[in-house]
């Protein structure tokens, strides 16, 4: 008989609907039986993509003396940490300052008020077991002792997050930058990329974003050099599907090799925003055919037909983790025929495996390295290891899939639609923008109220309200659309979605934002995202949001906000800046020159398609080839197409050219 996850849209609530466990999801009707009936909450909560939740439900959630336990002494609660956030990241706390690591699966034991006690990952059942019944009898038998250590772990927890207002907002000075580049090279491994103390490798796009950023604007060469060998060996890498496009979580070495098989939207949002800025920084076909590659896979694998972009697909095929890119040295033979040997040696493949007996793709060189080296035709090399590579999509389609998770949520689309714009913007691919145009549409018809933004979506239906990462994103994004249309429409909706932030989550006692709205049911406690994780603080985005805004529509008061923002964060960016990284793309704003660039005239669009060519990361556009409403843009129409060069509102004569304007910013 199927449990009360039978009625929910998640794919991983409902891999979960059939277990013989009693598993409610979170909501009223679970809270009020624990209440009612004075019992202990477990809180279970994964993602479906999540090998370790896979393992730990076929070992205990599956068994049916596991979920006897379970169910007579626990209200248990299934979670999917991507459509509740606000919940994992108060059992995530709990759990870090009970164990100090966190991870999926989370399973943490809260008190019928849902205050938790007792937490952790992934659990063997003949532990998870003992857990339960020690954590009952504590409850059944001292039940203050319970309460006390609830006390104590939620007034940890308060502590954890906490804004201290900054009297000081002079902001960051160019030395300070300079030291936490120092500092930040220092941890960098200059063979691999990424953290030298890492025994694995996470992407993280927002500490390479600052580091290319920081390079442009310091010409600091040890940085500029961490940022390419980085994003060179992520590419060569087993972590980058080198058969069909896009990026995997994380690998499980320093070297990127193999990956923990998951891919996620939102890194390959990010990466692709991340590698097209880099191209138009340093034009290397390397970051280009990583772009093209990473979108065909998103097209081709994480698509709606609505225009919506899917959350993930699942590192697991047929119970297996990676089966589905893993590879037989006969496979080879069987599909390449002669082209076998030159595939295999480019790709580090051989008939014993490269890893566990089979083989995982990845290079140590670009095909022009290797075609020189081995003194090849270079065009000739490419266009064989490119049909190479067709034939073995070819024959990967016809494998059993990973599960897709088809749940669509607002803050991971609005970073894909972002790289989308990005990639627009860089490479002027006009399918890139039709992509970008279907999902800025799908946000703003299916997930969209007034300003209000909801977080999921699947089969017409939307039931959770947006978190503040949600907003933020869908902004940033709305920003980023606006510039390589000057469509005003996208202005308007992100100003409306800023209006709505801050009326329902700012904190008017340190100038932050709440995650949760305050239409929200208040959980343990409300809590404020600063710091990064794989995903920017949301906090940051809303500063970043804040800057264009206050530019854009000249508002003094947006301007004033994001100042004691970035002050309040200030030393928090100084002690652990790879943390902070999205704070310290606030601060290059700050340190180096930022300019407004308003195009108005016929032809605006030639103009900012040539202005955009050249990169220059501290800059925003605005746009139109008739009057409009946009204070940046007011009383700066005249007879043809004119550009001004500003600073917080203040312009330069405007000049009929490109190479006047960049002549008047350098």
């Amino acid at each position: 008989m199927p449990n009360a996850l039978i009625n929910e849209s998640s794919p991983y609530l409902l891999q979960h609907a059939h277990n013989p466990v009693n598993w409610y999801p979170w909501g009223e009707e679970a809270l009020e039986k624990a209440r009612i009936e004075n019992k202990l909450i477990l809180v279970s909560i994964g993602y479906a993509a999540c090998h370790w939740c896979h393992v730990m439900e076929r070992e205990s959630f599956e068994n049916e003396a596991v979920a006897r336990v379970m169910n007579e002494h626990f209200v248990c609660i299934k979670v999917d940490r991507e459509e509740r956030p606000d919940v994992d990241k108060i059992y995530m706390d709990a759990v870090m300052l009970m164990t100090q690591r966190g991870g999926w699966p989370l399973n943490a034991i809260a008190l019928p008020d849902r205050r938790p006690i007792y937490g952790g990952t992934y659990f063997p059942k003949d532990q998870w077991i003992s857990v339960l019944q020690q954590v009952q009898e504590l409850y059944e038998n001292q039940p203050q002792r319970a309460i006390e250590v609830a006390d104590n772990l939620v007034g940890a927890m308060n502590s954890m997050d906490q804004v201290v207002v900054s009297r000081d907002t002079s902001g960051l000075s160019e030395d300070e930058i300079d030291q936490v580049l120092e500092d930040w090279m220092a941890q960098v491994d200059f063979k691999w990329g990424g953290r030298a103390v890492s025994a694995n490798k996470f992407p993280l796009p927002a500490n390479n974003l600052f580091l290319l950023r920081a390079a442009y604007f310091t010409g600091h060469p040890k940085v500029a050099e961490a940022v390419t060998v980085t994003l060179e060996k992520m590419a060569f890498g087993g972590i980058f599907d080198q058969i069909g496009g896009g990026f995997a979580r994380y690998s499980v070495d320093p070297y990127w090799k193999v990956p923990h098989f998951e891919k996620m939207l939102y890194d390959n949002g990010q990466l692709v925003s991340l590698y097209a800025e880099a191209w138009q920084l340093e034009p290397k076909d390397l970051y280009r055919e990583v772009v093209y590659r990473t979108l065909d896979f998103v097209q081709r694998e994480l698509t709606s037909p609505e225009g919506g972009f899917y959350s993930s697909l699942d590192a697991d095929s047929e119970g297996v983790e990676g089966k589905y890119y893993l590879w037989d040295y006969e496979e080879f033979e069987y599909a390449l025929d002669e082209d076998t040997k030159l595939f295999a040696d480019y790709y580090n493949a051989n008939p014993m495996g490269n890893w566990e007996g089979r083989n995982i793709l990845f290079t140590l060189e670009t095909e022009s390295q290797f075609a020189f080296r081995w003194k090849l035709d270079e065009k000739a090399f490419k266009a064989k290891m490119a049909e190479c590579r067709q034939k073995l999509l070819a024959v990967r389609e016809k494998r059993v899939h990973p599960g897709l998770d088809d749940k669509i949520l607002t803050s991971w689309n609005a970073l894909m639609l972002k790289g989308y714009v990005d990639a627009y913007r860089v490479f002027g691919e006009e399918r890139f923008l039709e992509a970008a145009l279907s999902n800025a549409n799908f946000i703003f018809d299916k997930m969209t109220e007034g300003g209000k933004l909801y977080r999921n979506y699947k089969e017409g239906k939307r039931t959770i309200s947006g978190f503040l990462d949600d907003y933020a994103l869908v902004i940033e994004a709305y920003i980023a659309l606006y510039q390589v249309t000057f469509d005003g429409k996208w202005l308007s909706q992100a100003q409306l979605h800023t209006a709505y932030v801050s009326a329902h989550f700012f904190d008017r006692h340190t100038a932050m934002f709440f995650y949760t709205s305050d239409e929200e049911e208040v959980l343990v406690r409300r809590k404020k995202e600063t710091q990064d994780d794989v995903i920017p603080s949301s906090n940051a985005v809303m500063a970043h949001n804040l800057h264009a805004l206050g530019l854009l529509y000249g508002e003094p008061e947006y301007l004033r906000q994001l100042k004691q923002m970035a002050a309040n964060m200030k030393e928090s960016f100084i002690e652990s800046s790879a943390w902070h990284a999205y704070w310290g793309l606030l601060a290059l704003k700050e340190v180096f020159p930022f300019y407004e660039i308003a195009i108005t005239g016929e032809k605006v669009h030639d103009f900012r398609r040539k202005m955009q060519g050249y990169y220059h990361p501290g800059r925003i556009f605005a746009g139109s080839a008739e009057e409009v409403n946009l204070p940046l843009l007011e009383g700066r129409f005249q007879e043809g197409t004119w550009l001004y060069v500003c600073e917080e509102g203040v312009c330069q004569l405007p000049v009929s050219t490109v190479e006047e304007a960049l002549a008047q910013m350098e």
